[in-house]
């Protein structure tokens, strides 16, 4: 609900004129993500997936009604913190729960699955909200919807979904090893020292150049998420792009990213992990160039650019996901999975902050229009360095699980 319409509210009902400022909603929201991810896989790893699911939906209820009533700027940001737990911790068990259903065949198609129908809910969401701002106002009718959603979350997690702890316990303790196409046997997938947390924070962010390359390219992917979600509505509603033009450029981007992964994680199951994640992240490098390039004509360079972008992240997205727990054993995975989307989502924050400084420093001097598309240009090359970085770290065949996958 958010990508479209808050950036616009920072800037014309709150009246906020830094661009630091008005994306300190993402920065809280990147920062408290982040860190409940890291938090979420320990907690998991203690108490049940579906507890944690369910705290993480109860965290949600307020955020709807803070955004609409809210009559000060820092009422968003709290909104944020709130979102921001309820992110980690419910985003984090759907992913984790996931994987232990599937086993290793399917790794990559069920997160693929799991991302498209979160991404594709956040891009049609994005779109609906804009529209009917467009025909009533900024507040509160477009966050009516949010109301539904929260209490959906939570009914749907507390009634209907079943804890997959058990199927977590059945792998660890199973020593049987599943050759795959592209994969070699799991006895070549490393350990940390020791399985402390401190250890496992270590191996997946430092250590382990297999899980280093994957947390730094989840890191810059998400960065440019949070470019465009802070960046792309002010940018092109400067350029003069309606706010139906501008919602549409803030949902395609998404759309595009949750329909193509359900394609690109099965494809990363056949054709091995890191082409993917090479190629997206070049991808997106270049659909960075596109709105340098082409901003003379927003609308048509914001649509390439986001369609463009939308294709590059569903390739990358649920594919680091599989590598890094192809990376992992099921002892340590969730702990594992928690640390990459720390780094992963701590990047949405980077990339919120990277284009509110950027913008404030240059828009003096260069104008704000112009001054705004700096962050593109840094953004394009951060993707492009980390592309080639995983070309060089992550090895062309992911290591299979140490376990017998189940029907």
């Amino acid at each position: 609900m958010q990508r479209s319409i808050v950036p616009l509210l920072g800037e014309r009902e709150f009246h906020i004129t830094s661009a630091t400022a008005v994306t300190t909603f993402i920065i809280s929201f990147g920062v408290v993500k982040a860190f409940a991810n890291l938090f979420a896989g320990l907690l998991a790893d203690r108490f049940t997936r579906k507890s944690i699911l369910i705290v993480g939906w109860a965290l949600a209820l307020p955020v709807p009604f803070i955004l609409m009533w809210a009559d000060h700027w820092h009422w968003i940001v709290a909104a944020n913190v709130l979102l921001g737990l309820n992110q980690g911790l419910a985003w984090s068990m759907t992913v984790v729960m996931k994987i232990d259903l599937v086993g290793p065949r399917r790794r990559g198609l069920a997160l693929g699955l799991n991302e498209s129908a979160g991404y594709l809910a956040v891009g049609l969401t994005a779109w609906v909200t804009g529209c009917i701002a467009s025909v009533t106002a900024l507040r509160p009718q477009p966050f009516y919807l949010g109301v539904a959603y929260a209490f959906v979350g939570l009914a749907l997690s507390a009634l209907v979904i079943r804890d997959t702890t058990p199927h977590a316990r059945m792998e660890a303790v199973s020593g049987t090893s599943v050759p795959r196409k592209h994969g070699a046997d799991s006895a070549s997938v490393p350990e940390p020292p020791s399985q402390d947390f401190r250890s496992i924070f270590a191996f997946t962010s430092f250590r382990s150049r297999a899980l280093r390359a994957c947390s730094q390219a989840g890191l810059v992917n998400n960065l440019n998420d949070g470019v465009a979600w802070g960046l792309f509505p002010l940018l092109f509603a400067s350029r003069g792009c309606s706010l139906e033009q501008v919602a549409l450029i803030a949902a395609l981007y998404p759309m595009t990213w949750g329909l193509c992964q359900l394609f690109t994680g099965q494809l990363s199951d056949a054709l091995g992990r890191r082409p993917l994640i090479v190629g997206g992240m070049l991808l997106q490098a270049a659909a960075h160039a596109v709105i340098a390039l082409f901003i003379a004509a927003p609308f048509a360079a914001g649509l390439t650019a986001s369609l463009m972008l939308g294709i590059g992240t569903a390739m990358v997205y649920p594919v680091l996901l599989a590598a890094v727990a192809d990376h992992s054993r099921p002892s340590w995975r969730a702990r594992a999975l928690a640390v990459y989307r720390f780094w992963r989502d701590f990047g949405c924050a980077a990339g919120a902050l990277l284009a509110g400084l950027l913008i404030d420093a240059f828009s003096a001097s260069a104008g704000a229009p112009t001054a705004m598309l700096l962050p593109i240009h840094a953004s394009g090359i951060l993707t492009f360095a980390s592309g080639i970085v995983v070309w060089r770290q992550l090895p062309p065949a992911s290591p299979s699980s140490p376990l017998t996958p189940r029907p």
